[in-house]
């Protein structure tokens, strides 16, 4: 098994990988996220992204990004490259690449997924970097789980 430290590449890697994963035939799904704090709602759609093929890219928000998007003050809790190897570390990941816009459409057009997955609170109609897959799958999302919630909770907010 590859340790996790190894499953996080820089995007020259990647890119190389994707070509040889094409060539063997395997089918690649992306999905991306802030993945701040991991919980059961992202491990559930991490592991019905890796269902959708044989290989699953996770893309992570650089820290600056995630600030860009404002999702709470002093966010993110953690920073990129402990993010990026918690999620590496989980069994169904294959490559974890980090990547610095707000959005991962500058990544998705140049690895072209083949599927390309997000949680059910997006609809594809409202993701621009889909055009850069082959299809388009919405995971439904598990009741009562987000970052945000969490932090919630853990700050005695409910």
């Amino acid at each position: 098994m590859k340790s996790s430290a190894a499953k996080i590449l820089p995007l020259k890697k990647l890119l190389t990988l994707r070509e040889l994963w094409r060539w063997e035939g395997r089918q690649v799904v992306f999905t991306n996220g802030v993945f701040d704090i991991l919980h059961a709602g992202h491990v559930r759609v991490l592991e019905k992204a890796r269902a959708q093929g044989d290989m699953l890219v996770v893309g992570v928000n650089s820290d600056a990004s995630v600030r860009t998007l404002e999702k709470a003050p002093g966010r993110p809790i953690n920073a990129w490259r402990d993010r990026a190897e918690v999620i590496a570390a989980l069994g169904c990941v294959d490559a974890v690449v980090g990547f610095p816009q707000t959005t991962p459409e500058p990544l998705m057009s140049r690895l072209k997924p083949d599927v390309h997955v997000k949680g059910g609170d997006y609809k594809p109609e409202d993701l621009p970097e889909a055009a850069h897959a082959g299809r388009v799958v919405i995971v439904p999302l598990k009741k009562g789980y987000s970052t945000t919630s969490l932090i919630r909770r853990l700050q005695g907010r409910r």
